[in-house]
C-alpha cells in the first residue's frame, strides 16, 4: 500500500469531497456506503457491508492477535435552516471545505480510511485493524455500529473518530429518556373529591431537581437529570388523574444506565420507564496504552457531554478527531483543509506508537 503521506492526504480530501456530494441522511446512506466501498476496492481493498456499514481488516489479519476498531460514521443529519451555501456541495474557500457532514465526521472518517491504508499490508504489527465506516450514528440507529459489530472479529478497543479538535475524550455521557407517570384520583374541583396527580408529579420533579448521586465522574462531573415535558388534566373544573412528564438523564461513566434507572424507581412514587437503557455512558482508562501514547504526543484528556457511536460499543474506546464539535451540526459547515492533513498524520503517529 502507498506510503506516501501526502498522496494520502490528497485522496482523502477528494473522498471527502465526494461524500459530501452524496445526500447521506441517517437510514438513508447506501450511496456513500457503496462509495467507500468502491473507494477500497480501487485500493485492492476487499471489503464488506453489513446494511450500510462498510467493513474492511488489515492484510495480515491474525486471529491470535488483540484487535484495534478504527470507526466514524458517514451519515449526516439533515441541513440546518440557515445554510447559504448548498449543502451537497464540496466547496473550497479560505483553506476551508464546505459542505454537509465536513466536520462531522467525515473529515475524521477519511483520515481514518488513510490511517488503515497506511498500515494495511504492514507485516508483524501488533494488533490486527479493523475499519468500520458505520451508518445510523446521528440517530443511535439499531443498524448501525450497534449491529456491525456483531459481525466482525471482538475488538480489545477502539478509536472512534469524532472532531474533538484531536484532543483525547476518555468518557463520554450515556443517555436515558425517561418517561413517569404520576397516578391520581379524578374528582371535581369544586368539592373535596380525588387526588391531584399533579401534586403528586411536583413531588418527584422537585427530586429530580435536586437529588444527588453519591458517585461523581472525574471527567463527566455528575449525572445531570432535566425534566423538559409535562402533560396533565383536561378541563379546569376536573382533579386530573395523571399526571406525564419526560426525564431527560444524562448518565456518566461510574454508573451503568441500569444502574441509575434502579436508584431513580427507588425513590420517586411515579412510575418510570426508559425509552431505552442502551446508550451508555463509557470510558477508557488513563493507563490504557492508546490514551498514554496520545497524552505523549501532547494531547489533552476530557469527559465529552456528547455522545457518538461510544455509547453503542461493548469495549473500550478514545474518541478523537481532526475538526471541531462546536461546528457540528451548524449552517455552512465546514472543516479546515489543513485539519485533515494534521488528523491523517496524527492518526498514523498515534496508532504507530501501539501497533510497532
Amino acid at each position: 500500500m502507498n506510503k506516501n503521506i501526502d498522496q494520502l492526504i490528497e485522496d482523502s480530501k477528494s473522498l471527502l469531497a465526494q461524500l459530501i456530494e452524496i445526500p447521506s441522511f441517517s437510514r438513508e446512506e447506501e450511496q456513500t456506503a457503496d462509495c467507500i466501498s468502491s473507494f477500497l476496492i480501487e485500493r485492492g481493498i476487499s471489503n464488506n457491508q453489513v446494511g450500510n456499514n462498510v467493513i474492511a481488516y488489515n492484510t495480515h489479519f491474525d486471529p491470535s492477535k488483540p484487535t484495534i476498531l478504527l470507526n466514524s460514521h458517514h451519515d449526516t443529519v439533515k441541513p440546518n435552516p440557515g445554510y447559504t451555501k448548498d449543502p451537497f456541495k464540496a466547496i473550497i474557500e479560505d483553506n476551508k471545505l464546505y459542505g454537509l457532514g465536513s466536520n462531522d465526521a467525515g473529515g475524521c472518517l477519511v483520515s481514518l480510511i488513510a490511517t488503515f491504508l497506511y498500515y494495511f499490508n504492514d507485516e508483524n504489527l501488533a494488533y490486527n485493524i479493523c475499519l468500520i465506516a458505520s451508518a445510523e450514528e446521528e440517530v443511535s440507529g439499531k443498524n448501525g455500529i450497534e449491529e456491525a459489530y456483531k459481525h466482525v472479529h471482538p475488538c480489545d478497543f477502539a478509536i472512534v473518530g469524532e472532531p474533538t479538535l484531536l484532543d483525547l475524550a476518555v468518557a463520554e455521557k450515556g443517555l436515558m429518556v425517561l418517561d413517569c407517570t404520576a397516578q391520581g384520583e379524578s374528582g371535581h374541583a369544586a368539592r373535596e373529591e380525588g387526588v391531584n396527580a399533579i401534586y403528586k408529579a411536583i413531588e418527584d420533579i422537585n427530586w429530580f431537581n435536586t437529588y444527588k448521586f453519591s458517585k461523581e465522574s472525574e471527567f463527566l462531573g455528575p449525572v445531570k437529570m432535566s425534566v423538559t415535558v409535562i402533560n396533565a388534566g383536561s378541563q379546569h373544573n376536573v382533579v386530573p388523574a395523571e399526571c406525564n412528564f419526560v426525564v431527560d438523564v444524562r448518565t456518566t461513566d461510574v454508573y451503568s444506565n441500569i444502574e441509575v434507572l434502579d436508584i431513580i424507581q427507588t425513590h420517586v412514587k411515579s412510575d418510570v420507564k426508559a425509552r431505552s437503557t442502551r446508550l451508555n455512558p463509557s470510558t477508557i482508562p488513563v493507563e490504557h496504552p492508546i490514551v498514554q501514547a496520545g497524552l505523549s504526543m501532547g494531547k489533552k484528556m476530557y469527559g465529552s457531554p456528547t455522545m457518538s457511536d461510544q455509547a453503542l460499543l461493548p469495549i473500550p474506546s478514545i474518541k478523537v478527531g481532526p475538526g471541531d464539535s462546536a461546528r457540528s451540526h451548524t449552517a455552512d459547515e465546514f472543516i479546515y483543509l489543513k485539519e485533515i492533513e494534521e488528523g491523517i498524520k496524527f492518526y498514523i503517529e498515534l496508532l504507530g506508537k501501539v501497533l510497532k
